[in-house]
Formats: structure tokens, C-alpha cells, sequence
């Protein structure tokens, strides 16, 4: 297992894997920490996770170069993610309590109480993308529910996932209740069969997501999947184009373009095509693509050499199906893995780009003639992710609300992800929801509890 410094080409560690015996050892402890941690009461588990929380704000420097070193995002990008991830530690340090609180329901009982109780090791199989992000947001809820983590990290962040696992130890989790568990892809289903891992979460690609998810169905196991998307940003004639163009850019070369929630389809009124289309391409043109340690880049290079094949064979393979090239389109030359921001237009249905998600900084321009061909457009895909679309028109915006096909739409805002609001998709983008009082339901026994007439209360 080797991270690899995506700018240079440069090994920077090698580390080695578990062997058998040292992830038996793992899971024995997790199954061991389980029994304990499940009764510990919500008000201890809150001063952890806050501990969390500042461990992560001491240490964002060093884990925000980490980032940057191994997968390639700009490092201000990094610290931000680590940031974030210690907002969604005291969101649920202060509300996971209320959202897991027994909840009476009136029958026909005595009493009927709606009780939620931990599972047990929860595996996480989580993207070197946002390689903190993606691992606190299942953790924080995961932890406060009583349940513990196993984390098994894309192999190219390990000195992120080993980080993640030190945080919860200095905060002062007790041994096995967080664990990252350094083995291949392939060692997932060994873990995944074993009887004390009780459900798993996976964020990663459709591949990635189809076996974990059959060997959890296998193995009738609970699974949340958050997988691709192709999200479509709608552009209509009463938007502010100028906040459009801005926020567009911003959402589409976001982590180097390589976020499932990126938006990557355009989908543009005629009235307003040929604006937006300048308007963005110039925008486009000025990012500034180099060292991501530097302040003053925008976008740094692709997290791995096969993520830059598969971009370029993306993109040529579209440029010969007829798409139209606007902008970019070839690899910059000397070390490391950069792609230029690109622009493509006029995509035909046959076009790669038209149907399969781009993970790099590729915009992808359609023009409709009405919000209705809008919504046909945005949902002619596969996924169904998120959306963001931008009118001032009550209409569209019921229209779009209710009609287009995704796990959520912001209006005239970019998609995000917040500790406050469910995260997740429909079709090929998964199922389950993260974040949110949604999200930490998720890994629980909703429980209930039926007290017939006679029964003694407790």
C-alpha cells in the first residue's frame, strides 16, 4: 500500500498491509469495546466526540498536508475539510441525544415506547476524495449512536486514515471503539462475512458499491451507499447569471473536480446559452492549475495517474463522438497528473461524457428551450445525486423542487453537504441517508417495546 504524491509522481510511504491474524485481532477488539461503549451514557460520549473536535482544530495544519501530499487538493481546501469535520463532531455531540431519545406512540397498550439501540461494528469502506470528511461524517453519528468503527480507507490515504484513528485516541475513546484497519480492497468481504461486524457504509464508486452491497445482502446486513453522480445545474432566463456563472465554476473544479456532488451537466436556457457560455469559459480560463501547496492555485492535479487516463479517455472518446471542445481538453505536460479545466459542448447521446460521470474538472454544456426540456435533461441519467438549479420564477422552482429526480436540489445555491441536512441519492448514486437526525437512524435498532394492559411499568 503506497501513498503516492499526486504532483509529482513521488512515492512518499509504503505501509503494510494487516495480516490475518492482526485483523482478527482488530475485529475481537471492536466486538470487545462494543459490549462497553453501548452503555456509555450519551453525556460521556458527547465530551469525546467534542475532544474530537479539538484535536481536529489543533492539528488541521498537519492533517490538511497530509491531505494535500497524498491525494491532491489545495491545501487551504484541506484544512477547510478538516474543519468541516469538526463541525459535524459537535453538531452531533449536541443533538444525538434528542434524535435517539425513546419516543412513546399511542396504541392500544398500556405503553408503547419506540426505543434506538447501537448494532455493533459498524465497516466503513470510504474514497481518498475527502479523505476526512467522508470518514467524520459517518463516524461522529455512528460513535454517538453507541455503535464503534472500523475503517477501511482507499489505500492511496493511509497517513490520512491512520491520522483519523490517532484523533480518537488522544480524544480519549477507549481502545477498539475506532480503528482503521489498513488491508486491500479485496480483504473488505473477509471483514464484511465476519458475525461481529453488524453493517457496513461504503461512499465510492457504482463498482465499489455493487459488491458491498451484494456481500451485505448475502450476509443481511444493513448498508448505506453513497455512490456516483452527474448532477445537473440548471441555468433559466430570470436567474442572476453572474452568481450562476461564479458558483458553477466553483461547483464544477471544486477538489480538483473529483466530488461525486461536483455539477457537471450545464443545462442552459437558449435565451441566456450564449451569455452563460462566455461568461463561464472565461471564468474557466483563469483558474490557476499547479502546486496545490501554493494559495494562489485553484486546481491541483488528479489524485492518481489511472484517474487521469480515465478523464482523457472520457473526454477524446466524446471529442470523436461529435462533442465540440471549448476549452482544454489535453493533459498538462511534465510531473504529475494534471488536467486542465475543460469545457465540452454539444454532447451526443453516444459521447462517454453524456452518460458516465467525469471525476475530474470537466464541464459538460447542454442547451434546452424550457424548464420542462430542463428537467427531462437533468434526469436522462443514471444517477441521481444531487441538483442545483437557478431561477427567480415561483414556477420553476416548484417545478424543479418537485420534478427533478435526486436526493437533493438547491435552489440557486450550490449542492453541499451538511451536518444538518439528510445526505444521499437515488438510483445508481445508492441508498440511505448520511447527516442529519436521518442519518444517524440509520445504524440503529429501531426498537419497540409493548406494554399490554396489566404489565407492570418500570
Amino acid at each position: 500500500m503506497k501513498s503516492v504524491n499526486p504532483a509529482s509522481g513521488e512515492t512518499i510511504r509504503e505501509f503494510p498491509e494487516l495480516s490475518e491474524k492482526e485483523v482478527e485481532a482488530r475485529l475481537e477488539r471492536a466486538a470487545s469495546a462494543f459490549r462497553a461503549w453501548r452503555k456509555v451514557p450519551f453525556a460521556e460520549r458527547a465530551r469525546l466526540l467534542s475532544r474530537a473536535a479539538e484535536r481536529l482544530e489543533a492539528r488541521k495544519q498537519e492533517l490538511g498536508r497530509h491531505a494535500t501530499a497524498e491525494m491532491g487538493k489545495t491545501l487551504r481546501s484541506a484544512v477547510s475539510e478538516v474543519e468541516k469535520c469538526a463541525s459535524v463532531c459537535r453538531y452531533y455531540a449536541e443533538n444525538a441525544e434528542a434524535f435517539l431519545s425513546p419516543e412513546e406512540v399511542k396504541s392500544n397498550a398500556r405503553r408503547s415506547v419506540v426505543h434506538c439501540q447501537p448494532l455493533g461494528p459498524v465497516l466503513a469502506v470510504m474514497p481518498w476524495n475527502f479523505p476526512y470528511w467522508q470518514v467524520f461524517r459517518f463516524a461522529a453519528p455512528a460513535l454517538m449512536a453507541g455503535n464503534v468503527g472500523l475503517l477501511k480507507h482507499a489505500s492511496n490515504v493511509s497517513q490520512c486514515a491512520l491520522a483519523i484513528e490517532e484523533v480518537f485516541a488522544e480524544a480519549g475513546y477507549p481502545p477498539g471503539a475506532f480503528q482503521t484497519l489498513l488491508v486491500p480492497s479485496a480483504g473488505v468481504r473477509r471483514i464484511l462475512e465476519d458475525p461481529r461486524v453488524a453493517a457496513a457504509t461504503l461512499t465510492g464508486s457504482e463498482a465499489a458499491g455493487m459488491a458491498v452491497g451484494e456481500q451485505a445482502g448475502r450476509q443481511i446486513k444493513k448498508v448505506v451507499l453513497e455512490l456516483g453522480g452527474s448532477d445537473p445545474f440548471l441555468v433559466m432566463p430570470s436567474a442572476d447569471l453572474a452568481a450562476a456563472v461564479k458558483t458553477g465554476v466553483f461547483a464544477r473544479c471544486l477538489n480538483n473536480g473529483q466530488s461525486c456532488i461536483a455539477a457537471k451537466r450545464f443545462i442552459v436556457h437558449r435565451d441566456v446559452y450564449q451569455e452563460f457560455e462566455r461568461r463561464y469559459l472565461e471564468a474557466m480560463a483563469k483558474l490557476r492549475v499547479g502546486d496545490p501547496r501554493r494559495p494562489d492555485v485553484d486546481v491541483g492535479p488528479l489524485a492518481s495517474e489511472q484517474g487521469l487516463r480515465d478523464v482523457e479517455r472520457q473526454v477524446d472518446a466524446s471529442v470523436r463522438a461529435g462533442a465540440r471542445l471549448l476549452l482544454g481538453g489535453k493533459r498538462l505536460p511534465g510531473k504529475g497528473w494534471f488536467y486542465p479545466p475543460t469545457a465540452l459542448a454539444r454532447i451526443p447521446e453516444r459521447a462517454p461524457a453524456y452518460r458516465e460521470e467525469v471525476f475530474g474538472p470537466v464541464a459538460l454544456l447542454f442547451e434546452v428551450g424550457s424548464a420542462e426540456e430542463a428537467v427531462r435533461l437533468a434526469n436522462d441519467s443514471t444517477f441521481g445525486l444531487g441538483a442545483s438549479a437557478w431561477t427567480r420564477d415561483p414556477r420553476e422552482v416548484a417545478l424543479f423542487s418537485e420534478e427533478i429526480e435526486s436526493g437533493q436540489v438547491f435552489l440557486n445555491a450550490m449542492v453541499a453537504s451538511d451536518p444538518r441536512l439528510p445526505f444521499g441519492g437515488v438510483k445508481r448514486s445508492g441508498h440511505g441517508r448520511e447527516l442529519g437526525k436521518w442519518g444517524i437512524r440509520e445504524f440503529v435498532n429501531v426498537k419497540t417495546v409493548y406494554l399490554a394492559e396489566g404489565t407492570p411499568l418500570a
